[in-house]
């Protein structure tokens, strides 16, 4: 396991223990996917970020997101913490907005005072969920059928 600087946070919350807890591992370049995998199942929390030099010119930092399962495209408290986490570590933007780089793309980052707000992503499906997952939803939900009002991506 390489060295690294490794911080966890409460997101959305200014009062300790309250908010949404995320690990963010800085200067993750030298992790291998199977190591952010492991480390990521370690903390056993919702998610775990890990800060990458970025692919794209355009970008201040890349990320990659973890759940303790699989990784994710993009997720919105990993999205602000690891913002957060990248600018206590001494990031400065190139421009008047952070832009983060994650599997779903870039993501533009809003900063006022102490507060991070992002434009969220374009959606990667839109539409109706198909009848034959929608039923496996319904099941796993104990809902009757007629509890479902409508459905979409």
């Amino acid at each position: 396991m390489p060295t690294f600087d490794f911080q966890q946070l409460d997101v959305f919350s200014s009062v300790p223990l309250k908010g949404n807890p995320l690990a963010v591992v800085l200067g993750a370049d030298s992790f291998t996917d199977q190591q952010m995998a492991d480390f990521a199942n370690w903390t056993n929390l919702s998610e775990t970020t890990f800060l990458l030099t970025p692919r794209d010119p355009r970008a201040d930092y890349r990320v990659r997101i973890f759940t303790t399962l699989k990784e994710l495209p993009f997720a919105g408290h990993p999205t602000l913490g690891s913002c957060h986490a990248w600018l206590q570590a001494g990031g400065v933007p190139r421009g008047e907005e952070i832009i983060q780089e994650c599997e779903i793309g870039l993501v533009r980052i809003r900063r006022q005072a102490d507060q991070l707000a992002f434009i969220a992503p374009l959606l990667l499906r839109t539409g109706p969920v198909e009848a034959p997952l929608l039923e496996r939803v319904r099941l796993a939900l104990k809902l009757a059928p007629e509890e479902i009002v409508r459905s979409q991506w």
